[in-house]
């Protein structure tokens, strides 16, 4: 079994290679890479792993990305001390979803699922996950309750709940208030959605993060699709939620 670990963390990643080692003997740590850059480029030169371990959380962004930077097949297992991130990890090639620290089961169990060949999420995976991400207690104090943004010469502050939805648009960011305001950001979309409580916001598109206080009607848009009419949206904005997030979304709402 060949695995390639994703961490930027040292004694991370020597302990679950050496969890790896004790649980499974004759596999093989291809290497460990620390971020999103440097996993793209070994998967661009390197035969690819049987299975890989991937922390959410990198230096230069989420993990996530990798799975937009490179084209692979092999399942891939998801670490994070954060729990907000189970439902956007059966998104994208997701065996498993392990909560740091790890503890032996969780790793067998994963192991276990590799070699079983379930390679590929399944609608009871998505289940478990999507019941543990209810159930798991969220601490509102982590996230970010206002955002400090330069209007010309002066600095405002916005309220969190004051947010209806973020966007992007031509290379930049914005943020659009429940009472119509907008104002340039300067932060990624996802720099916004780690910072901001998942329980409130969700990301529907690559293009849009929104808030459930703001959405103010839903519309059924086209096959299996949603259109969203968000306080301080105008009427030729289209805010579509993205065709494989319609199903999480519609769970985070109930949630």
């Amino acid at each position: 079994m060949k695995i390639l670990l994703v961490e930027d963390e040292h004694l991370a990643a020597k302990r679950l290679e050496a969890m790896i080692n004790k649980q499974r003997i004759g596999a093989q740590v291809l290497t460990c890479c620390d971020s999103i850059k440097q996993t793209v480029e070994w998967l661009e030169t390197h035969e690819h792993p049987d299975i890989a371990f991937f922390d959410i959380q990198l230096g230069d962004g989420l993990s996530f990305e990798i799975f937009k930077q490179a084209k692979f097949s092999f399942p891939v297992v998801f670490t994070t001390a954060y729990d907000h991130y189970a439902i956007n990890a059966f998104q994208v090639n997701g065996l498993d979803y392990l909560l740091k620290p790890i503890e032996n089961e969780d790793l067998e169990r994963a192991l276990a699922k590799y070699e079983k060949g379930q390679q590929q999420i399944d609608d009871s995976f998505k289940e478990a996950l999507l019941l543990a991400a209810k159930q798991l207690k969220t601490n509102d104090d982590q996230y970010k309750n206002r955002f400090l943004i330069k209007v010309g010469e002066h600095l405002k502050m916005v309220d969190t709940k004051q947010i209806a939805f973020s966007y992007s648009m031509d290379k930049a960011n914005y943020i659009r208030t429940k009472d119509g305001h907008t104002y340039a950001i300067d932060q990624s979309l996802e720099q916004m959605e780690l910072q901001l409580n998942p329980k409130q916001f969700f990301r529907i598109s690559r293009k849009y993060l929104i808030q459930m206080d703001g959405i103010k009607d839903m519309i059924s848009f086209g096959v299996a699709r949603l259109k969203l009419v968000m306080d301080g949206s105008s009427s030729d904005e289209e805010i579509i939620v993205s065709r494989d997030k319609v199903k999480l979304f519609k769970a985070w709402l109930e949630n």
